[in-house]
């Protein structure tokens, strides 16, 4: 889903996959898994001679080995100032996905402190932190107060947190922009489940960032993208082929376009 949200919105991409798997972990029960964690130090070596450059470099979905290549490959980019969004797919729902266990949690804290900006769902964040995951009794404060502490223990100035539920069956979004401003996006609650919204939140708010738009107003775009995706799907279509972005893609693109 990353890279047809990104290249529709008129960004040019660079695919580097880091492993290959028959299907997404959640739902098709024993997916296969091909490892290329190798490969990655070639492709950038192979990059650098040929002198290609990136504007923004996003991180999710990547395997253990691939994790620990990325450290190290994050430096550079680092160095040179790009624009690192690290969406730390590795939970949702109060647990951890199929083939990660606490040493991917260390992985994504230490790929967390080299990154611009931080896309944590609510179980994800809590993982990062240490701390419970405890659904119970959440609220705005709790939700501000946890993208502070993720900001303040990976040096982050701008965090975006996902999946926040609310009081009166409403979901939240929760952002801290460049100078310590706290926001926050709520709307109600969509009574249906589907694989992949995160990727499509995530790969819409680099679009926007992209496009000019500012931490706040990118996550506008992205919630209400994935919003309506998910309201354009047909009821009878299985949840786990994900909700359809591409009915949504037109008004994604006149949303870029203002």
């Amino acid at each position: 889903m990353k890279m047809p949200v990104l290249g529709a919105s008129g960004l040019q991409t660079a695919a580097l996959p880091t492993a290959i798997l028959s299907t997404h972990t959640g739902g098709f029960g024993e997916n296969t898994f091909l490892d290329l964690s190798a490969s990655l130090p070639d492709i950038w070596a192979h990059w650098d001679k040929e002198k290609i450059s990136f504007d923004a470099i996003y991180l999710g979905y990547l395997g253990q080995a691939a994790s620990r290549v990325w450290e190290k490959g994050l430096e550079e980019y680092s160095r040179q100032g790009k624009l690192i969004l690290l969406d730390p797919a590795m939970a949702d729902h109060g647990r951890l996905y199929r083939g990660f266990d606490d040493s991917y949690v260390v992985q994504m804290q230490r790929l967390a402190r080299q990154a611009t900006i931080l896309t944590p769902n609510l179980t994800e964040a809590l993982l990062l932190l240490n701390e419970p995951v405890d659904f119970t009794e959440f609220d705005s404060h709790r939700a501000c107060v946890i993208i502070q502490r993720l900001a303040q223990r990976f040096a982050l100035s701008q965090v975006v947190l996902t999946g926040v539920p609310l009081a009166d069956n409403r979901i939240g979004v929760y952002g801290l922009s460049r100078g310590g401003r706290v926001w926050e996006r709520t709307q109600d609650r969509i009574p249906h489940s589907y694989f992949g919204t995160g990727d499509l939140f995530a790969s819409s708010l680099l679009a926007g960032l992209l496009h000019g738009l500012d931490l706040e107003q990118a996550a506008g775009v992205a919630g209400d993208f994935v919003a309506k995706a998910i309201l354009a799907t047909d009821l009878d279509q299985d949840q786990r082929f994900g909700p359809n972005y591409a009915a949504a893609l037109p008004w994604l693109l006149q949303q870029l376009q203002n």
